[in-house]
């Protein structure tokens, strides 16, 4: 009975990833809004090969957050969108630093399918650039996550 208890935890369950990385509540509210988009891109992602680490919302002023894959890593913001790098330094409440980061442009939030697109194929599109605390529509296309 014991055996049979241990196996079934071992095999994915319908519906569940069991490896899937997403970023955890944060407690500043501002921040948070970015938590359904950031858990999207993570998911496409994984779902187009790339091996997601870890993942976090990060300090505001810009709202920014971050996700490693392996020894590089994306970091998102506010105000420029995407970039890509090599990971450095970084961890939730703490500014990630990269090494050759490429601004992968866009839009400050484009598509996951399209940010995972370009990570994959390491293709950048022109930069679109927002003000901070912008009266945009930001905040709503966030919400649509």
């Amino acid at each position: 009975m014991y055996l049979f208890f241990w196996v079934w935890l071992l095999i994915p369950q319908r519906g569940v990833r069991m490896t899937e990385k997403i970023p955890h509540l944060h407690p500043d509210p501002e921040v948070d809004e970015s938590r359904g988009y950031i858990t999207a891109v993570s998911r496409e992602l994984a779902l187009q090969g790339v091996p997601v680490d870890r993942v976090w919302l990060d300090p505001c002023q810009p709202v920014d957050a971050t996700i490693v894959t392996g020894g590089r890593a994306l970091v998102w913001n506010e105000t420029h969108g995407w970039a890509v790098g090599d990971f450095l330094s970084g961890e939730q409440g703490v500014r990630t630093v990269l090494a050759e980061a490429l601004l992968l442009g866009g839009g400050v939030v484009p598509p996951p399918e399209e940010i995972a697109r370009r990570v994959v194929l390491e293709q950048s599109a022109p930069l679109v650039v927002r003000e901070i605390r912008a009266r945009d529509g930001f905040n709503e296309v966030l919400r649509r996550y």
